[in-house]
C-alpha cells in the first residue's frame, strides 16, 4: 500500500469512502474492504453512517491500529462548545476515536478562528488524534492553519481528471499537508472517456483504475465509494502499474472550466 505522509504521519492512499451507504450495506461493505485489503475509511456525520463503519471496524479482524478511519463534523456544528460535542458524539457513534477529524465544509457565518480553536481543542481532548479540513480553498487553507494549535493533515476536496486543482495542491505542499481526492472517478464519467478507455487498455486496467492510479502518483491520496464488492476490490487493483509522464499529462489535460461536479448552494468561491 502506498501512503501519503503529511506531516510525517502516514495515511493509506487508497480508501473507502462511505457516502451514501447505510446501514447493513456500510457494514458489509466496511468489512468487505478491510478483508480485501484496504486500511483507510470515511466517513461523516453527515452521511449517517458512523454507527455501522464503527461496527465493521469492531467485528473485522484486522486490528484498530492498522486501520486509519477519518470523519467529518457538518458546518451547522462549527460554533466552539457545539463542535466540541459533535465530535464527542462521533467518537460515541463510531465507538473509537477518529484518527482523522475534519471540518466538512467551510461555514461563513462562524469565525473560522473560533471553529479550528474548537478543532484543535477537540484533538487535545481526545476526541481525534488528528485534524484537518474539507472543501477549502487556498485562501481557506492559510487562514485554517494560521489558527490551527496543532498541524493540519489535509484538505479534503473533489478531484478527477476533469477538475484542475493545481492551485490547491501547491497551497498545500507549502503548508506540509495533503490532498484527499473524494469523487475521484468524477462519478463514473471516466468509464467512458475514450482517452482513459485508451490508456487504459495499454496496461490492461480500466478508466476507473487509471484514474487512481493517475492520482497516486501526484502525492494524492483517494477515496472512492462503491456499493458493489467486485468495485471495492478492482479500485485495489492499481499498485502493479505506473502511468508514463506523457500518460500523466494526457490526464491532466481533461480538466475543463466547468469540471467541478459537487457544487452545493453553500460551497466557497472556488480558486
Amino acid at each position: 500500500m502506498i501512503h501519503v505522509e503529511p506531516h510525517g504521519v502516514r495515511i493509506p492512499a487508497l480508501g473507502l469512502g462511505t457516502f451514501g451507504l447505510n446501514g447493513r450495506v456500510a457494514e458489509r461493505i466496511v468489512g468487505h474492504a478491510l478483508d480485501a485489503g484496504y486500511r483507510h475509511v470515511d466517513t461523516a456525520q453527515m452521511y449517517g453512517n458512523e454507527a455501522e463503519v464503527g461496527a465493521a471496524i469492531r467485528r473485522s479482524s484486522v486490528p484498530r491500529d492498522e486501520i486509519w478511519l477519518t470523519t467529518k463534523i457538518w458546518p451547522d456544528r462549527f460554533r466552539a462548545d457545539d463542535l466540541l460535542r459533535a465530535a464527542e458524539e462521533s467518537v460515541r457513534r463510531l465507538g473509537t476515536e477518529p484518527d482523522l477529524l475534519l471540518l466538512h465544509w467551510p461555514n461563513p457565518d462562524v469565525p473560522l478562528e473560533e471553529t479550528v480553536g474548537a478543532l484543535s481543542e477537540a484533538r487535545s481532548r481526545g476526541h481525534a488524534r488528528h485534524i484537518g479540513i474539507s472543501n477549502f480553498t487556498t485562501a481557506l487553507i492559510c487562514e485554517a492553519v494560521a489558527h490551527a494549535a496543532a498541524p493540519l493533515l489535509v484538505d479534503q476536496v473533489e478531484y478527477h481528471p476533469y477538475l484542475d486543482q493545481s492551485a490547491v495542491l501547491g497551497e498545500l505542499e507549502r503548508h506540509g499537508m495533503a490532498l484527499i481526492a473524494y469523487s475521484p472517478i468524477g462519478r463514473g464519467a471516466v468509464f467512458r472517456d475514450r482517452t482513459l478507455q485508451r490508456i487504459g487498455a495499454s496496461h490492461g486496467k480500466n478508466p476507473g483504475q487509471v484514474t487512481l492510479r493517475w492520482l497516486l502518483q501526484q502525492g494524492v491520496a483517494a477515496i472512492p465509494r462503491s456499493s458493489r464488492e467486485a468495485n471495492v476490490e478492482a479500485n485495489l487493483e492499481i499498485f502493479d502499474f505506473a502511468l508514463s509522464d506523457a500518460e500523466m499529462a494526457e490526464i491532466s489535460g481533461l480538466a475543463r472550466p466547468d469540471g467541478r461536479m459537487v457544487q452545493p448552494t453553500a460551497a466557497p468561491d472556488w480558486d
